[in-house]
């Protein structure tokens, strides 16, 4: 368990702060937020930084604090300012409890419009067995060092518009697959990468979930060029990260019908696996 000072300092993090709900009186389970434009990528927020707002109001109105598992369905593109988290509890158990969340936003008529729906099931990480049968491995790839910060690259970008994000990110991609900044991509579908916050928060299972959509899209390693909006982004945390940077190693093996998929995995500086990841997204157009 992170001790009393760490959590202080955690809850200090842009992070923390852009992702805070706040509890609206006399409506139980239903929450404020302002949505930063600090996590914009394109015209839209982060499915990411999405998942982990709806993650965080979900962690305040279930009995059990962690994430285990959290499936997003993602609507209609989200826009920085006010919005409303609406959330359910569907069944609390001893040892896990689910619940569903909403994220609702004014449209121009003044009508609620979803942005996003997930379902969830909570439980305590640190209540886990601690046996590991597993026959996957950490990802090859260079080391911190010798791996490209987005800023050693300014203005290489195959997205036109905001890229707001990556300055809250510490993003810092394998040379092995970051060809396709400077027109060399692979062909492979395969994006790895070491990522921290840029403040120094270290990471834990909700920023577990901004983790899991924050490199490039594979399709960019695959050639093509644009947005590639998430449809459906499930995410599995298995264990609370030690800290340092993680390591995201994301892969594509199946574009059909203008759809792709994105399998991920995210280890630990300790190097476990400690979250799981499958994203189904729209190939870019362009």
């Amino acid at each position: 368990m992170a001790t009393a000072a760490a959590r202080a300092a955690i809850g200090d993090s842009e992070f923390d702060r852009d992702t805070a709900a706040v509890p609206r009186p006399g409506e139980p389970g239903t929450y404020d937020i302002d949505l930063s434009a600090g996590w914009m990528i394109i015209s839209a927020l982060n499915g990411g930084y999405l998942l982990a707002v709806l993650g965080r109001a979900l962690r305040e109105a279930l009995p059990h604090h962690d994430p285990l598992t959290i499936t997003a369905h993602y609507l209609t593109a989200s826009q920085p300012g006010p919005a409303v988290v609406r959330t359910e509890t569907v069944r609390s158990g001893r040892t896990m409890s689910t619940g569903q969340a909403s994220l609702f936003q004014r449209d121009e008529d003044g009508q609620d419009v979803e942005r996003l729906r997930v379902i969830a099931g909570y439980g305590d990480l640190d209540a886990l067995p601690d046996d590991v049968r597993t026959s996957a491995t950490p990802p090859p790839m260079a080391s911190y060092a010798n791996s490209v910060s987005s800023h050693d690259t300014p203005g290489v970008s195959p997205l036109p518009g905001s890229a707001a994000i990556l300055d809250r990110l510490d993003l810092r991609l394998d040379p092995a697959t970051a060809g396709w900044a400077v027109g060399a991509p692979s062909g492979a579908g395969r994006m790895r990468g070491w990522l921290g916050l840029a403040d120094g928060r270290d990471h834990d299972a909700l920023s577990l979930l901004l983790a899991a959509d924050s490199l490039p899209a594979t399709a960019f390693d695959l050639g093509l060029k644009g947005w590639t909006p998430t449809l459906e982004l499930t995410v599995h945390v298995r264990s609370r990260p030690a800290p340092g940077p993680l390591r995201v190693s994301l892969s594509t093996r199946n574009l059909a019908g203008g759809l792709l998929e994105e399998d991920g995995e995210i280890w630990d500086s300790a190097d476990r696996l400690v979250a799981q990841s499958r994203q189904l997204a729209r190939a870019p157009r362009g």
